[in-house]
């Protein structure tokens, strides 16, 4: 029985252990000899890895965002855990299962569907309601929309990440939007709804977690603005009257804003409040699960403190001073 990265201790010898390698790069010593820095996950988490000694034969027979066997020991570096690889040979397939490799919610996935259908039901604006509906209707799309992470590394970086993050943010937009009454609930419900949908085609999640070519060419947030647009003509189609133009680009503009500044992808700054709305949104449910992950994936447990993160840009500090956590472990 295969050893997850988390249960893995420095000071071990792995014997022809499979892992799936995220990334890999062909690197040089001081000395001037060459190494291979590489990245393995497994659905518990990553784990760093070098070989020393290595050649150009070696590193391209390593399949980045594929699956090898590898022989080697564990060591602690630095405070965390990394694995010298000594030898390496590509995994046959079938010889192991891919769901020991995807990360996955820890909710359950047909409950949390089923509670983002109700929230998105409560839309009552007639048109707003027609294209959240046409878009549930959309069996293909709703099943990779379950199925989907939302991003790659930075956060909810799972399966079934895309529809906890979406949920997460529509449960949020039911708290505080009706603090403010001159905001429209309905415009702030469709656009989360909508906002990382893209996602479903930009991103590939069923042997690895990365980006499809379609998501590196055009991205999320085009391609939500685009599925708006195609969503809303069909909506014209089966009520007979045209979708009103003014509320369309309102909600392209809450997809093409939602990310906030320039400097973070977003091809629009927020121009209404609801778009504002839903960028600190998005952002607070994103921060937060970086903080929580990172914390869930740390692997010293003498520190108080995680390894510096370069997104969050500082280390994160692990007690649990309140006692509130719920996922001890």
């Amino acid at each position: 029985m295969r050893r997850s990265i988390v249960e893995l201790k420095a000071g071990e010898l792995i014997d022809d252990e499979v892992f799936l390698v995220r990334s890999k790069d062909l690197r040089t010593t001081s000395q001037g000899g060459l190494y291979i820095h590489a990245v393995l996950v497994d659905k518990t988490g990553d784990l760093l890895a070098r070989m020393w000694q290595a050649s150009e034969s070696i590193y391209n027979a390593i399949p980045q965002g594929g699956f090898a066997r590898l022989k080697g020991r564990t060591e602690n570096y630095k405070g965390s855990l990394q694995f010298i690889i000594e030898a390496v040979r590509i995994a046959d397939e079938g010889s192991f299962d891919i769901a020991d490799f995807l990360p996955a919610s820890k909710s359950d996935i047909n409950e949390m569907f089923q509670r983002l259908s109700e929230i998105v039901k409560t839309i009552k604006h007639p048109d707003l309601a027609a294209l959240a509906n046409e878009f549930l209707a959309d069996q293909d799309l709703m099943a990779r929309f379950q199925k989907a992470p939302a991003a790659a590394v930075l956060h909810h970086a799972y399966i079934g990440g895309l529809l906890e993050h979406t949920l997460s943010l529509l449960e949020l937009a039911l708290v505080v939007i009706p603090r403010y009454p001159q905001l429209s609930l309905d415009l702030v419900l469709t656009g989360l709804f909508l906002h990382d949908i893209g996602k479903c085609a930009e991103l590939t999640f069923e042997t690895t977690i990365g980006y499809s070519d379609q998501g590196q060419l055009v991205g999320h947030i085009a391609l939500a603005t685009l599925w708006i647009d195609r969503k809303s003509a069909i909506v014209s189609q089966k009520t007979g009257k045209a979708f009103p133009a003014e509320l369309r680009d309102l909600l392209m503009h809450l997809i093409l804003s939602h990310h906030g500044r320039y400097e973070f992808g977003s091809p629009k700054l927020p121009a209404i409040a609801e778009a504002a709305a839903i960028h600190y949104l998005d952002n607070l449910d994103a921060k937060i699960n970086q903080f929580t992950s990172e914390i869930d994936k740390d692997r010293d447990p003498v520190s108080l403190w995680t390894n510096y993160n370069r997104a969050l840009e500082t280390k994160v500090y692990k007690v649990d001073v309140m006692g509130t956590r719920t996922d001890k472990t």
